[in-house]
């Protein structure tokens, strides 16, 4: 059982997922500056500046907090236009096989054969 478990921890996939996870754990933190610090600010400019200060309170001291959950949301679509352009970039690099050219059909051969031994009688 441990040889099973040293051999599919040493995959490739689950090293590239590790990498993926770490890397994507420290970006979260680059992706909530920006959103606050830049893109809030920015749109304070129509409104209020920070997001997460936004609150409505319901009777008995309920609060909701729609700026926390508005934040989120930006951070969200930051994060995915993100990854949109990494895949659209990636995908442009990507070198696609060049297409094989079907075989002839059999019948074609057959066809092609007989007219090279024909042209050769002549």
């Amino acid at each position: 059982m441990l040889k099973e478990f040293k051999e599919f921890i040493s995959k490739g996939n689950v090293l590239d997922l590790a990498v993926g996870i770490i890397i994507g754990a420290a970006f979260t933190g680059i992706v909530d500056s920006f959103v606050k610090d830049i893109i809030s600010p920015l749109l304070g400019i129509f409104g209020k500046a920070n997001f997460d200060e936004m609150t409505l309170t319901i009777k008995d001291g309920v609060v909701i907090r729609y700026g926390a959950f508005l934040t989120n949301l930006i951070s969200f679509l930051v994060v995915a236009f993100v990854v949109f352009l990494i895949v659209k970039a990636a995908n442009r690099f990507k070198k696609e096989a060049p297409a094989v050219p079907a075989a002839p059909a059999e019948d074609v051969v057959l066809l092609t054969q007989i007219r090279d031994l024909l042209a050769k009688k002549a």
